[in-house]
């Protein structure tokens, strides 16, 4: 049986001749930016690359792991041979000793992309004190180290604003921030060492990586051509073994799965709950008069004993989506409310979106809907339907012609109109 052996507590581990990793380990965190789970913990990777003419440091950890980040540098390099610090992202999970660092090596330049400068500001106003000397940079942009090159790529959205890789062109190192990573802690620190995380590598995608997928293939388009020998991500296993099967595997989970895209049809999906049948029978109406709709694919869920997370391909590659709910307790039902909470792992910016439902005292269930999708980015051009009770055939027909309506704006039969609320004033 393998011994699991793990790296000394204060031990720098060199991953290529002059490059340290001098992250830090959180086996204990179980739940990260409250979304995730993190059944195994996670690390805090940062790096530190020697040339000939001084020191770069790549990220930082979280602020509460300081001491072991700088316990780790410390045994590989003296704070006046840094001469370059460069953050590949400035959420305090990778930025947390950046303060400290700067105070111990005032001589050091950062690199940062240009959408980091304003974070950087706010990042030190707690601190005080005068800012660092620093370089916007972006795709192309280079640091010389003394026999040895950074080269940074600008890689936005993944998954903040702010966020680059870089890498180091002589050893074919990548340092990519959070693409690649995931919430996986085991001290052996390489992916031909540690336990099976796929679970965790795919399910970081799945939750931090999908919404911003367009994004994830800009990034690819600029990392497939590179000589690669190894991807250093900022949580996780550093990937040392086969580090293209993760590219791979980024691009099979970023490309559209469904094939509605290749055709000229225009997909809606109709979603409802029904206490009595009453909103099924509008569910129903809406999915039939959409159908009216050349060019219009029509597709109707009931979500009772559906499980949210099933829909997240279909929502993904839909262009429409009409959700019906009775109102009970003055709210919508809760498989609604469970469906659209997916809806933030998925890029739905731009869908279009419209509610409806029956109800018995209040009705406030439609106009609740209809709020979350504005609040989702969703566009809702056709007014929600409310019907008390049991419709009858005329308001079938309105049903009918709330689903119409809905697929011509998906066709671009009715041009959608942004309401200007300041010429309302």
């Amino acid at each position: 049986m393998a011994m699991l052996t793990a790296i000394p507590g204060d031990a720098a581990v060199e991953i290529a001749p002059g490059v340290h990793w001098v992250g830090a380990f959180d086996p204990q965190l179980r739940n990260f930016d409250i979304i995730l789970k993190t059944a195994n913990g996670t690390s805090y990777n940062a790096f530190l690359v020697r040339g000939e003419n001084g020191v770069a440091v790549i990220d930082t950890v979280k602020e509460h792991f300081a001491d072991d980040f700088f316990r780790r540098l410390e045994s590989v390099a003296r704070y006046d041979e840094i001469t370059t610090i460069v953050l590949n992202h400035l959420e305090p999970d990778h930025s947390g000793a950046l303060p400290e660092l700067l105070r111990r090596a005032p001589q050091a330049t950062v690199y940062l992309s240009s959408r980091a400068q304003m974070m950087l500001k706010a990042l030190l106003k707690p601190g005080g004190g005068q800012a660092p000397e620093y370089v916007p940079v972006s795709t192309g942009d280079t640091v010389e180290l003394g026999g040895r090159t950074l080269r940074f790529l600008h890689t936005p959205y993944l998954h903040w604003p702010d966020t680059q890789c870089t890498y180091l062109e002589e050893d074919g190192l990548l340092f990519t921030g959070d693409i690649f990573g995931c919430h996986f802690c085991d001290e052996r620190l390489f992916n031909d060492r540690v336990g099976d995380f796929r679970f965790s590598f795919e399910y970081y995608y799945a939750q931090i990586m999908r919404p911003f997928r367009e994004h994830v293939l800009d990034a690819l388009a600029l990392i497939e051509p590179l000589a690669l020998h190894l991807i250093a991500p900022a949580h996780g296993p550093i990937l040392r073994h086969l580090p293209r099967d993760y590219l791979r595997r980024y691009r099979e989970m970023a490309t559209p799965r469904l094939s509605n895209k290749a055709r000229s049809e225009k997909t809606l999906l109709v979603f409802y709950l029904s206490a009595y049948g009453n909103t099924r029978r509008m569910a129903k109406a809406v999915a039939e008069g959409a159908e009216r709709i050349a060019g219009v694919r029509v597709s109707l869920y009931d979500l009772e004993g559906s499980d949210a997370g099933t829909f997240t391909d279909l929502v993904e590659e839909a262009d429409g989506l009409a959700f019906g709910s009775p109102t009970i307790n003055a709210d919508a039902v809760k498989p609604i409310w469970d469906l659209l909470s997916s809806l933030t792992t998925v890029n739905i910016k731009g869908k279009l979106g419209a509610a409806f439902g029956s109800y018995g005292w209040s009705g406030e269930a439609v106009r609740m809907i209809e709020d979350r999708l504005r609040g989702l980015k969703l566009r809702v051009p056709v007014d929600g339907l409310r019907i008390k009770l049991v419709p009858d055939a005329g308001e079938l027909a309105l049903c009918r012609n709330l689903g119409e309506n809905l697929a011509r704006h998906l066709t671009g039969q009715i041009e959608h109109r942004e309401m200007d609320l300041a010429a309302l004033a």
